[in-house]
């Protein structure tokens, strides 16, 4: 009755005011946020820099600002402020060197709790569930385990190079059976022998359509988290996305089940089963106690699919794209490796340490055009913190624009040229202290680029990725000329949308580079199948 007589007690100027009063005292909060804040395009009240914002290739956009208002810049999704990094020094200064105040997710309440329910390390925030994740999934990535996959990598590497024998012309795809048969034998010990396969068409259904939800201001519920507590019946796209859910969660239980039968036969039957991180995991989960249900529990091994098979398949688009653009980088290739391997072999992973021309190359890909192009999912902050004299309120989201940062011309000079020579001499640099006249300003990172992430949130197959980039392009340049097709040209900025991003389809002519040559893959082609024998593939 209180509250009653209140509301009709008031004048309506008392309401007017009260009206006028809340949001303007919330401008006057924002306002005093932003101009705190490291700089960049002025934001409208409560919609920020929205109608700003591009709808396609925004990490360019974010490059342009960056020229502007400096290598750190605020950008505000509605009343939500992002801080925009585009030199890797500032990156690792936050990101890395800050770790415990950096290491956090935005809320991504579509995919990461609708889709997921909180199941997918990528998008889970830092703390004790994201720990338990992280460690588990690390079991599977460590130095000595890594080792243990080469031969694999190497196997298969053959295999795709006997491959482009046979149908050159479908090199793009070959790619990409490549990547996913090294993703799923090292996280489920089976191969996969054709993209027609039911498990690999629904990885990529899965991928597309997670990547769908990420798009900012497509669902309400991202500005307006309540809604994700409307009844399905009410909400058709949550219960979608909820199905969606499902069914990628039943696939991951199904690929955990496949192992654990492998287990039972081998344990029944005395069969030898290859290694993996699903194998580990169960073994482990048998001796001691896992906190996590089985849908969790079979999300770790299905995160490897996104973090190395897709990506390293673009990169390797992106290699050749380079190749048939600065010709001059497929030379300087095949000289040295006539130089060191000689006609009579292929190269492996013993040769990398005598091969700093290839390793160099498998650097500048990665720089060149990065596939996480704004470096991957953002990172948040969940303290306030001050950085040279600005101030980042907790909850900010952090995002590292890779293209930017790898185009940054203070540490690349001539960045859009493709020029692995610049990787040669970075030690040289470093021991300078100084810019080099191929290098420009020392990048922070050891390997002399950025583009897997940073600090604890660094890719987890960064290293699995890099091995699988040196070992197929070590062979494939040893074995092939990667040309243009005479006449046509070709457009080194034709990407696609997307938070990973590969070159739009092209043509290009692949041809072995002598009939020695060939003798030597059909060779190795058999060997290879040898080594994958006991790594059965997933059925068509």
């Amino acid at each position: 009755m209180a509250l009653e007589s209140i509301l009709t007690s008031w004048p309506p100027y008392l309401w007017f005011s009260l009206l006028v009063a809340i949001p303007a005292l919330t401008l006057l909060h924002d306002v005093w946020i932003w101009l705190r804040m490291p700089p960049g395009p002025t934001p409208l009240p409560f919609i920020g820099n929205k109608l700003q914002l591009p709808k396609s290739q925004p990490w360019i956009q974010f490059q342009r600002w960056s020229k502007t208002y400096g290598p750190i810049f605020t950008i505000w999704i509605g009343r939500k402020p992002t801080v925009v990094i585009s030199d890797p020094v500032i990156a690792v200064d936050l990101m890395e060197k800050r770790s415990n105040k950096y290491s956090s997710r935005p809320r991504m309440v579509a995919m990461g709790e609708i889709l997921w329910d909180g199941a997918s390390i990528l998008v889970q925030r830092y703390g004790k569930e994201w720990s338990i994740r992280r460690k588990l999934l690390h079991q599977a990535l460590t130095p000595k385990a890594l080792r243990l996959y080469k031969p694999v990598q190497t196997a298969e590497a053959s295999r795709l190079c006997f491959q482009l024998l046979q149908t050159p012309s479908s090199w793009e795809k070959l790619l990409e059976r490549f990547t996913s048969s090294i993703v799923f034998s090292v996280s489920y010990g089976h191969r996969i022998d054709s993209l027609n396969a039911e498990v690999i068409r629904q990885r990529f259904e899965f991928m597309h359509y997670s990547a769908s939800l990420n798009m900012p201001g497509k669902y309400a519920v991202e500005s307006f988290p309540f809604l994700k507590h409307i009844p399905d019946a009410l909400a058709p796209w949550k219960a979608d996305i909820k199905a969606h859910g499902r069914k990628e969660a039943e696939a991951n239980i199904g690929l955990v089940n496949v192992v654990r039968s492998d287990l039972a036969r081998a344990k029944t039957q005395g069969a030898d089963i290859p290694d993996s991180l699903c194998k580990l995991l169960l073994e482990l989960r048998g001796k001691e106690h896992i906190p996590l249900s089985d849908r969790d529990f079979s999300f770790i091994p299905a995160s490897l699919f996104g973090a190395g098979s897709d990506t390293t398949a673009s990169t390797l688009c992106t290699a050749f794209l380079a190749l048939i653009t600065h010709p001059e980088t497929l030379h300087a290739a095949h000289e040295e490796l006539d130089t060191i391997i000689g006609p009579s072999r292929t190269p492996t992973f013993d040769d990398e340490s005598r091969l700093p021309y290839i390793r160099a190359l498998v650097k500048e890909v990665l720089r060149w055009r990065p596939v996480a192009v704004l470096g991957g999912t953002p990172h948040a902050s969940t303290e306030d913190d001050h950085y040279e004299g600005y101030f980042i309120p907790s909850g900010t989201t952090i995002l590292g624009n890779s293209w930017a940062i790898n185009l940054n011309e203070e540490y690349y000079p001539s960045p859009h040229h493709f020029d692995p020579t610049r990787f040669l001499d970075t030690a040289l640099a470093e021991k300078a202290k100084a810019p080099a006249p191929l290098t420009g300003k020392p990048h922070p990172a050891k390997s002399g680029h950025s583009s897997f992430g940073w600090g604890r949130r660094i890719c987890p197959g960064a290293d699995l990725a890099g091995n699988s980039l040196f070992v197929a392009l070590a062979k494939i340049l040893w074995a092939f000329d990667i040309l243009p097709i005479e006449g046509r040209r070709y457009d080194t900025f034709a990407y696609t949308e997307g938070f990973n991003i590969r070159p739009r389809p092209f043509e290009c002519d692949i041809k072995v580079r002598s009939e020695a040559h060939r003798e030597v893959l059909e060779q190795e082609q058999k060997e290879a199948e040898a080594v994958l024998e006991v790594f059965t593939p997933f059925e068509e």
